[in-house]
């Protein structure tokens, strides 16, 4: 059964909107290449004759060729279309692919192409059905002159899905001679019909993963990649596509693309319920749970005090999940220029829904966020980028799970916070006994020690070093690990001991103390309204924590 791309539904509205008679249609993709074809082959199903025009070649038809009708001018290409659909007995009825177009339509200096255009978009619904002639504007920006609000329908146009990519992948082994090649006795280039090419270039099994790691490109991306992939390799070679993917997706500055974290849930020590919680989510993405009815999840917030792990099960999710991991960084999408920024951030959220599964890791969401709740004067832009997530958080179909973490919980605003966004809130405190043992422990493994008196959950020497580490942050404790194989280094190069980590321990001044007020303020907030991530009570943070002095009764 054939599948209907996301290209070609949108294809099939465009023919209609034609049909429909809208004479200006906006079209936002930097795909032009990819998107002219649709394009042309929407005009041709609405009965209409696709041309297209560039500054540098005037009016082409699709072959390409250059046509003797029109100008390279912009504004006289507009009053040529005006003249030929007010001509009597007009040859056809014709759509115009117009690519450089937005140049002309800026600034003072334009304003009479401008003119043309808001004039020549009110004549064209009026004209008879054999003459009518439509303009469609190909852009990469979504901003269109408030003067032709009224007149341009815009249409975002959608990534790849994974059928057309897999439509790509085929052609780029079609494009493939059947056998590799030889030299016969005769010095002469011949196939050789022992080496298959094409046969093998994907297989089954090797073709899926080719798609999927190519998912989230652009067409002309992915083609690079598959091109790029059977030069180097030979054949498709899904590693070889993931990595040229990030490499892509990195270039962009939009999304920054994580490797997978070693070890996955085990790396995070602690944070019991979280991690049940997160591995009961993981069955959601089955078939058999989509027979079921059940909805792909949506994310979590994850609240807490900083250095306790937050960010490291972000990137624990992904590779415990076996999907993609992607950061969003707000502040780095911000732009000078107006409407830039919410461009970025639609432009990131067409690759997420694009890529599908995967993790989309919001960081520190809260000092992203601020100019939009403290009042900042930034121009709007924080509340622009707030109104962005917030809108596409509700409406989004894909099967992508939004973690956001917040050191300041307090300070996000209320709508972020409402269900529907998120499924569960988390908070994650101050790591508690058997917490601390198993942060040590996953510290020590991270860094290839193995002591003897700590193997062993019960370990009576592990308790001693997580007694002696109370009220420390769990980065806090896994810091001491490297501290002291310094320590040790120098000292001979000799290998690590209990009585170093305790020592080392009493040398740190946690964040419970510097921060004591700040840690139950949040605490304070957290109650009742979010879960907690850690089984049982999280310890006691006292800002003048001093000895009791006995005395004889």
């Amino acid at each position: 059964m054939t599948t209907t791309t996301k290209s070609q539904t949108v294809a099939a509205d465009i023919a209609h909107l034609l049909r429909a008679r809208n004479p200006l249609l906006w079209i936002v993709t930097k795909e032009e290449a990819r998107v002219e074809r649709y394009l042309i082959e929407a005009a041709a199903a609405a009965a209409y004759v696709p041309r297209c025009w560039d500054v540098a070649q005037g009016v082409t038809g699709i072959d390409g060729k250059r046509q003797n009708i029109g100008s390279y001018d912009p504004g006289e290409q507009l009053a040529f279309i005006a003249e030929r659909a007010q001509a009597t007995g007009a040859p056809e009825r014709g759509a115009w692919i117009m690519r450089d177009l937005p140049a002309w339509l800026a600034g003072p200096q334009n304003v009479v192409t401008l003119r043309q255009l808001r004039n020549l978009a009110r004549l064209l619904p009026g004209i008879g059905r054999s003459s009518a002639q439509a303009v469609m504007i190909i852009s990469p920006s979504a901003e269109v002159p408030p003067e032709l609000a009224d007149h341009a329908t815009v249409i975002d146009w959608p990534m790849p899905d994974r059928e057309e990519i897999a439509g790509i992948l085929d052609a780029a082994i079609g494009s493939l001679p059947e056998y590799h090649n030889t030299k016969n006795e005769a010095g002469e280039t011949v196939p050789d019909t022992s080496r298959p090419f094409r046969a093998i270039a994907a297989p089954n099994g090797v073709r899926d993963a080719a798609i999927d790691a190519a998912v989230g490109l652009s067409g002309d991306e992915a083609a690079a990649c598959f091109a790029k992939s059977i030069v180097q390799h030979k054949r498709m070679d899904a590693p070889a596509i993931a990595n040229e993917k990030k490499r892509v997706i990195s270039r962009e500055k939009i999304l920054e693309w994580f490797d997978p974290l070693p070890g996955g849930l085990e790396a995070v020590g602690g944070l019991e319920n979280l991690k049940s919680w997160l591995v009961a989510r993981k069955s959601a993405y089955s078939a058999k749970a989509r027979a079921y009815g059940l909805p792909a999840p949506k994310g979590c917030l994850l609240g807490g005090i900083p250095g306790c792990g937050k960010s490291l099960t972000a990137k624990a999710i992904a590779t415990a999940w076996g999907v993609p991991l992607l950061k969003v960084d707000l502040g780095a999408m911000k732009s000078k220029f107006v409407g830039e920024s919410e461009g970025n951030l639609r432009k990131a959220f067409r690759v997420i829904e694009a890529i599908g599964r995967c993790v989309v890791w919001f960081d520190e969401i809260e000092k992203s966020l601020q100019g939009a709740t403290s009042g900042a004067s930034d121009g709007g832009v924080s509340s622009d980028a707030l109104g962005a997530v917030l809108s596409w958080m509700q409406d989004r179909r894909g099967e992508a799970f939004v973690i956001a973490t917040a050191n300041d919980v307090e300070s996000l605003p209320a709508e972020l916070l409402r269900k529907g966004r998120f499924d569960e809130i988390w908070w994650i405190d101050l790591p508690n006994q058997n917490e601390r043992c198993q942060i040590l422990l996953a510290a020590l493994r991270q860094h290839g020690r193995d002591i003897e008196e700590l193997r062993g959950p019960k370990a009576p020497a592990l308790y001693r070093i997580a007694t002696a580490c109370d009220g420390f942050t769990g980065s806090e404790i896994a810091a001491l690990v490297p501290d002291v194989m310094f320590e040790a280094f120098a000292d001979g190069a000799r290998e690590i001991s209990p009585a170093d980590l305790i020592r080392a321990a009493s040398t740190v001044v946690p964040l419970a103390k510097t921060a004591s007020e700040r840690i139950n303020r949040l605490r304070n907030w957290a109650t009742g309204r979010t879960r907690l991530a850690s089984i049982g009570a999280p310890e006691t943070v006292s800002p003048t924590a001093t000895a009791s002095r006995s005395v004889d009764i």
